[in-house]
């Protein structure tokens, strides 16, 4: 048998000593480690939270009030489309994956986690769209930059003299702006992607018309009067003279007669020029890889990871149950669609919103939940909000109504736009402040950047863009709003509260349809011929309309899909919640993860609502 030496106790102590020497310096490396992933990862989200800001000044602006106190020094400017754009993109999303993907991601907080996962999904998306890159549109009829920059500039808050300085610094860029993306069409035109000939004399007549030069001789151009309101109110805060006010006046009228109209005129031309290279007037399927960058656009665009065949039976069994339970309606209420539009009892949107807000407290958390019941926000959330109506001279352009967010150090100021050509009132009206308002886009928006705000959230998240989160969101609680209308509205008319599920099943029934439409034009390759027999199923059968929502999903791909999928989306991860929860479910706690996660793809946020309730990310 073989014989152990015995160890003495002088050896038992050297061993313990070089095994804890070499603990500490396992635990040193470990320690720097995690730390140094930590730092490695703010300054990776600070860099590129600056970087992606700097490169548009209308962006920056409206994300952050005062960038001085973030630490950012720049200088305002529209950085305009260069060639080969695409693939210098492609690469340094390349070379950001790489950094991230260095960083252990189990060294982080939970809050920066879960910030890591959305990054990457987001950068990955970004990467795959660069690849496409001549497949967008950035002048669409109803959504490109000719239409996007004077809502923009409209609302342009000036707060400092240097507001008003970095205004008109842009102003004198748009030119330069417009011809890069004029540039960038004249690459699609020679690719084959050109738009259809119908939405480019759409964009002609909008850059013909909405910087007109007789308005702006007369001083009559919205973008003249709107300046002049928000320079005054420097005047009435002492921040500049009269003197000044007026040299601003008399640039800004300069800049629109000598740069920014004759830019537009310019960009009509150039398109004019174009027209007939269009090959396609139908979806994005009948271009060479069309259908592989609308399945992009639709997982980019709605944060849905479904499969598109998974989301065309969700769609269709959604449409079935609303059309059946509509059917069910009807014929419980034969007289239900002779009933005229009833008399509502609010009329304005001021009295529409204090509505809504009280009828919401019961659901929705309060903005002292998110700030941790600090004293620092009035209990009043209308202070928080002023309602305007869009120039007449947008009206045209403009969407029923908008909500602007505000910037994340400047939340507590906020505008929702009106559009009087879309003649909302009632309970349409009602219905789209929901949406806009509370509990909707402002409230959404608010809530988040005043929890971010005392979390210490990473910046990055507010320039992370998830589209079927937000506008879900809207869409969500836009439905709910069929029943505060009935509960407002029962008093005074109890025997027809089932009116408002009339409402509510019909706007679904709608949107699903057109969402639909969006994947048949755009995936399986419909025709207008198909188109209007879809229609037709929901009662729409006048030539002209069904060539005009043909028209807009053509030029629009996956925007309807973005409501309604985000929606539907919304009210999956509800069920999720009720399942996983049992008993501590509740639409308040529900509704209170849900804003905190933030904007989110809808796989990363199923995995928050995997955990019970127990608090905040920290």
């Amino acid at each position: 048998m073989k014989k152990f030496r015995k160890i003495s106790f002088t050896e038992i102590k050297k061993f313990s000593a070089i095994t804890i020497l070499i603990l500490l310096s396992c635990l040193v490396v470990f320690c720097y480690t995690l730390i140094n992933d930590r730092r490695t990862f703010t300054a990776l989200s600070h860099n590129l939270f600056i970087e992606e800001l700097s490169a548009n000044a209308l962006n920056m602006h409206y994300t952050i009030a005062y960038p001085e106190n973030f630490g950012i020094e720049y200088a305002p400017r529209l950085s305009p489309y260069t060639a080969n754009e695409g693939m210098t993109r492609e690469e340094e999303i390349d070379n950001i994956i790489m950094s991230l993907e260095g960083i252990t991601k189990s060294f982080l907080k939970s809050q920066d986690r879960y910030t890591y996962d959305l990054l990457k999904k987001y950068l990955l998306s970004m990467k795959l769209g660069a690849r496409f890159h001549l497949y967008d549109e950035p002048l669409s009829p109803g959504s490109g930059a000719q239409v996007m920059l004077p809502i923009l500039l409209n609302d342009y808050t000036f707060r400092t003299a240097k507001d008003v300085d970095n205004y008109l610094i842009i102003m004198d860029q748009i030119d330069d702006y417009l011809a890069g993306l004029c540039t960038f069409e004249r690459e699609k035109a020679a690719a084959g992607l050109f738009m259809s000939d119908h939405a480019a004399n759409r964009v002609i007549e909008q850059c013909d018309t909405i910087i007109g030069k007789s308005d702006v001789l007369a001083g009559t151009h919205f973008l003249q009067l709107s300046f002049k309101e928000r320079i005054k109110g420097l005047v009435d805060s002492g921040i500049i003279t009269n003197e000044k006010m007026n040299e601003y006046i008399a640039e800004n009228n300069r800049l629109l007669l000598a740069v920014v109209g004759p830019a537009y005129v310019r960009t009509g031309d150039e398109l004019y020029l174009l027209k007939g290279s269009g090959q396609n007037d139908m979806g994005l399927v009948h271009f060479p890889e069309g259908q592989e960058y609308y399945l992009h656009l639709l997982a980019a665009s709605t944060g849905s990871a479904r499969s598109i065949e998974e989301i065309k039976d969700w769609l269709f069994i959604d449409f079935r149950s609303n059309y059946n339970e509509l059917v069910s309606l009807l014929q419980s209420h034969p007289t239900l669609l002779d009933k005229q539009a009833m008399y509502f009892v609010l009329e304005t949107p001021e009295e529409m919103l204090a509505d809504l807000e009280e009828r919401m407290t019961d659901n929705f958390p309060a903005f002292e939940t998110a700030a941790g019941n600090m004293e620092l926000l009035t209990t009043d959330m209308q202070k928080l909000l002023s309602v305007r109506n869009v120039s007449p001279a947008m009206e045209e352009y403009a969407s029923p109504a908008y909500y602007l967010s505000p910037p994340i150090d400047f939340y507590l100021e906020n505008t929702i736009y009106i559009n009087q050509k879309n003649n909302l009132s009632g309970l349409s009206l009602y219905t789209t402040l929901a949406h806009e308002g509370y509990p909707g886009h402002l409230y959404q928006t608010v809530y988040n950047r005043i929890f971010m705000e005392q979390t210490n959230g990473n910046p990055l998240r507010h320039i992370l863009h998830f589209g079927g989160y937000q506008e879900g969101w809207a869409l969500y609680v836009e439905m709910e709003a069929f029943n505060y209308a009935k509960q407002l509205m029962i008093p005074k008319y109890p025997d027809i509260d089932y009116i408002y599920e009339y409402y509510r099943l019909n706007h679904a029934l709608q949107l699903g349809l057109y969402s639909l439409l969006d994947i048949a034009i755009h995936h399986d390759g419909a025709d207008i011929s198909q188109v209007k027999k879809i229609l037709a199923t929901i009662g729409i059968v006048d030539d002209d309309v069904c060539q005009s929502i043909f028209e807009y999903i053509v030029s629009e791909p996956a925007n309807y899909p973005k409501y309604y999928l985000g929606y539907l989306e919304i009210e999956s991860l509800k069920e999720d919640a009720k399942r996983i929860w049992g008993a501590k479910y509740s639409d308040y706690e529900f509704h209170r993860i849900f804003l905190e996660a933030g904007p989110s793809d809808f796989g990363t946020l199923r995995e928050v609502i995997k955990l019970p309730p127990s608090g905040k990310l920290k």
